[in-house]
C-alpha cells in the first residue's frame, strides 16, 4: 500500500513538472506571437460589393416580396373575419371561410419559404464568390502588419482597438 501511494505522489510530481516545463517554453513563444483580429462579417457586409449586391437583391425580388406580403395580409384578413364573424355564420359558411384561410396561409407559407430559399442561395453564392478576395485581403493585412495570426472577432472576448483590423480589411475590400 505504501508503494502505491509513493508511486502516485511521484507521478503527480512528474505531471506537475511536465506541465511546468511546457508552460515555461510556451510562454516566451506566445509573447512573440503577433495577433490581429477582424470582424469578417462586418467587413464583408459593409463593403461596396455587398451594398451593390443587396441593392440588386432588393430590385430582383421586390415583386416577389410584395406577393408574399399580399398573401400574408389576405390570410390575416380572413383570420380576423373568421374570429369576428365566425360565431354568427352558419356551419357551411364558417367551414368555407376556414378552408379559404388555410389555403391562403399555405400559399403565404409556400411563397415565403421559396423566397427565403432563393435569397439564401443567392447570399451563399455571393459569400463563395467573395471568399478569395477576402482571403487575399487578410493575407495582405498579415504581411503589412507583420502578424503571425489573424483571429475572427467572434472567437475573441476582448481586443485592444489597435489590434482590431476590421476597418483596414474593409478598406482593402473596397479597393
Amino acid at each position: 500500500m505504501v508503494g502505491l501511494k509513493e508511486t502516485v505522489k511521484s507521478l503527480s510530481g512528474m505531471r506537475a513538472l511536465a506541465v511546468f516545463s511546457v508552460l515555461l517554453f510556451a510562454v516566451p513563444a506566445m509573447a512573440e506571437t503577433r495577433i490581429g483580429v477582424v470582424d469578417l462579417r462586418q467587413a464583408l457586409f459593409s463593403s461596396d460589393d455587398a451594398r451593390a449586391f443587396s441593392d440588386q437583391l432588393e430590385q430582383d425580388f421586390a415583386g416577389t416580396e410584395e406577393e408574399v406580403r399580399k398573401a400574408q395580409q389576405e390570410a390575416r384578413t380572413l383570420q380576423e373575419r373568421l374570429q369576428q364573424d365566425g360565431a354568427m355564420m352558419n356551419e357551411s359558411e364558417r367551414e368555407q371561410l376556414k378552408a379559404e384561410f388555410q389555403e391562403k396561409a399555405q400559399e403565404f407559407s409556400r411563397k415565403k419559404q421559396q423566397l427565403d430559399q432563393t435569397l439564401n442561395s443567392r447570399k451563399q453564392a455571393f459569400l463563395e464568390d467573395a471568399r478569395p478576395e477576402v482571403d487575399a485581403a487578410v493575407k495582405e493585412l498579415m504581411e503589412e502588419h507583420d502578424l503571425d495570426i489573424i483571429l475572427p472577432s467572434e472567437t475573441v472576448v476582448y481586443v485592444k482597438p489597435e489590434l482590431n483590423l476590421t476597418d483596414a480589411l474593409l478598406e482593402k475590400l473596397n479597393q
